[in-house]
């Protein structure tokens, strides 16, 4: 946010974004099939695949906590979430990974 109203930062972060967006068509499934196995890797995939449709859901509550609070506020929220999945991801998924591993 702090960059916001300079142009030139806004391309380079943006060039930035994309160029990491690739990890999830390359590193996604193939953890999902490491971790699963093959057998059902690309209906495993498929499945991760629709987070992207599953947070389009979210763009009416982006609007309305713009219209109440700016866009910083939306920022903030979605960035907040966002940080709330990776804790999620260490704490909560990457045990319940290793077990599935173990227990196979």
């Amino acid at each position: 946010m702090y960059f916001g109203h300079n142009p030139y930062m806004f391309v380079m972060f943006s060039a930035i974004v994309f160029l990491c967006y690739g990890d999830i068509f390359s590193n996604f499934p193939a953890t999902c099939a490491d971790t699963f196995g093959a057998k059902y890797a690309a209906g495993n995939a498929g499945t991760l695949y629709t987070a992207k449709g599953t947070a389009a859901i979210l763009v009416p509550v982006a609007s309305l906590l713009s219209a109440h609070g700016g866009w910083s506020t939306v920022f903030v929220f979605f960035a907040s979430m966002s940080m709330l999945a990776g804790l999620s991801a260490k704490l909560v998924l990457a045990p319940m990974r290793r077990n599935w591993i173990l227990n196979r």
